[in-house]
């Protein structure tokens, strides 16, 4: 036993060392080692490079890790033993900062693990200049990396490629930057895409290209026009080299479609377009790729009231359009689509004349009139003062209400403001005219109240006149409140003491009704004496008052 024990190579053997071993046998997935040891042990394919190389009997260095497991047989690594060899080789050949080949093995938590006679960590952040989403692509690919970090006590390198490819790019910048000249045209690759524009990756230099220089027409944001990853031609448009920039333009790889614009859309010249957009003030139509026009919203309809384009149009829709105006200088044409349509207020002129008599339903009441529709989008207005000859109407609701059918008398037309005016009143004659016919000073009348002030009572006469009771005709006794003494709606009869032609007022006496000439005829005198008195109002100031 002595003599087999100093034959054999058992007795040096330690765990952690390189030692010689024979290859004895080829397996599927391992390879048998003969070590001089009690035993044999296996190597798993993975650990050669080549397994095709090897042949029965190939001396090869392994690292013996445990002298024997449970079953007794030697735990071997090639794969370390090649390792610490090469970490020993590696130490003196390179260093923080050198330059080397290797192989991607296989992934780890945070990146990859990399062959370069020893294995070195690959962070992700520096396997590319973007980080990869999937590191699958870059298993058993070899490149060149650049070592960041020896630790001698660890016994691990970092490596880097994507400094690698930065300082190539780098280099590449600086000779595009010194190379490119605005106005030249350039083959990029979309490199990301913001919401102000796409950054174009020119080998090695970005350049902007700015959304407003994507396309001619109206680009809402750059992802209409191009995704990551995409090839496209671009045009150098300006170059900073102090600070490194590069503006490129994509809309100027083609021809302006404005030039020569006058030619192709001249005034009064019929389009056709889409719909690109709505604003309050109008639709933007685009009559030819990167030629927009406005349609006002008060180019759309000769007679319908649209408040906002919307009511009437959509985006995307087509329609067709007049050209009214060009402006090449600030790029704006100006559509209309009425245009297509004979004016409708050409013909009023003609269907309205004045002094016709005319029909037609109340659609508005603002404080000055009513608006009445006499056709679709034709409308006439009637103004306060021309609804009653004897009544000073302070609002048309007085009168009139929404939805009312009415008649009227044309008394304007002014085809260029497209109004027409109407009067209620001119249907019958004016009674003022022949007011002596009903009414005259002394005439006994009866009528009802029809509106109290502080100053009288007014009250309805025959021919829809209104007569005033001042306060001082209501009683014999002094009236303080003339609501304590009368009611709206009350029946009254009185005397009239007064008819004013030129100011169109009745005065009446309550308290005269039974008088006699001469009583009659002294009241009427002190009546008149109260015509420059304060007390005494005019009959459009108390009715001004009343509606108070």
């Amino acid at each position: 036993m002595e003599q087999l024990l100093a034959e054999s190579n058992f007795a040096p053997l330690k765990a952690g060392a390189i030692v010689k071993g024979t290859v004895t046998e080829i397996r599927a997935n391992e390879v048998i080692v003969d070590i001089g040891g009690k035993a044999e042990g296996s190597i798993p394919h993975a650990e050669f490079s080549d397994v095709g190389a090897l042949q029965i009997g190939s001396q090869i260095d392994v690292f013996l890790e445990k002298l024997e497991d449970k079953d007794g047989n030697p735990i071997l690594s090639h794969d370390k033993a090649e390792q610490k060899k090469n970490w020993e080789n590696i130490l003196t050949k390179t260093s923080e900062g050198s330059i080397v080949s290797g192989r991607v093995k296989g992934k780890v938590k945070g990146g990859l693990i990399v062959g370069i006679g020893v294995d070195a960590f690959l962070p992700a952040s520096q396997i590319d200049v973007q980080p990869p989403k999937n590191l699958d692509q870059y298993l058993g690919q070899t490149y060149d990396f650049k070592i960041l970090k020896i630790n001698l006590d660890r016994k691990n390198i970092v490596v880097s490629r994507r400094e690698l490819i930065e300082e190539q790019r780098q280099s590449k910048r600086r000779a595009l930057l010194n190379d490119v000249k605005p106005g030249t045209m350039r083959r990029g690759t979309v490199k990301n895409i913001t919401d102000y524009g796409a950054f174009v990756d020119l080998d090695g230099l970005d350049g902007l290209l700015h959304i407003t220089d994507m396309s001619w027409g109206r680009v809402s944001h750059p992802s209409e026009m191009l995704k990551v990853g995409e090839e496209v031609n671009v045009m150098i448009i300006e170059v900073d080299r102090e600070r490194e920039r590069v503006s490129l333009g994509l809309k100027q790889t083609t021809t302006n479609p404005w030039d020569g614009i006058e030619a192709k859309f001249a005034v009064g010249t019929k389009v056709h377009g889409k719909v690109v957009n709505l604003v309050p003030y109008g639709a933007f139509v685009e009559i030819q790729e990167g030629v927009e026009g406005l349609v006002h919203v008060t180019e759309l309809s000769w007679t319908k009231r649209i408040a906002k384009p919307s009511e009437v149009l959509k985006v995307g829709q087509e329609l067709d359009a007049v050209v009214l105006a060009v402006n090449k200088e600030e790029q704006k044409i100006s559509l209309g689509v009425r245009q297509l349509e004979v004016n409708p207020w050409t013909m009023v002129r003609h269907n309205y004349p004045v002094g016709a008599r005319v029909r037609g339903k109340v659609r508005n009441l603002t404080n000055y009139g009513a608006f009445i529709e006499l056709e679709e989008g034709i409308d006439g207005m009637v103004h306060v003062s021309d609804m009653s000859w004897t009544r000073k109407v302070n609002h048309p609701s007085e009168v009139l209400k929404k939805g009312d059918d009415v008649e009227a008398i044309v008394l304007d037309v002014d085809t260029d403001q497209q109004r027409i005016s109407l009067g209620m009143k001119q249907l019958t004659q004016d009674p003022w005219e022949e007011i002596d016919r009903y009414f005259r000073v002394g005439d006994v009348v009866k009528g009802k109240v029809s509106k109290i002030t502080n100053y009288g009572a007014f009250v309805e006469l025959q021919n829809d006149i209104d007569g005033l009771v001042h306060i001082s005709q209501i009683n014999e006794d002094r009236v303080e409140k003339i609501k304590d003494v009368i009611k709206i709606g009350q029946e009254v009869t009185a005397r009239v003491i007064k008819v004013d032609h030129n100011d169109r007022r009745i005065g009446l006496s309550i308290k005269a009704a039974t008088y006699d000439a001469s009583q009659l005829a002294a009241e009427v005198a002190a009546f008149e004496r109260l015509k420059g008195d304060q007390e005494l109002t005019s009959l459009g100031d108390i009715l001004d008052e009343a509606t108070k």
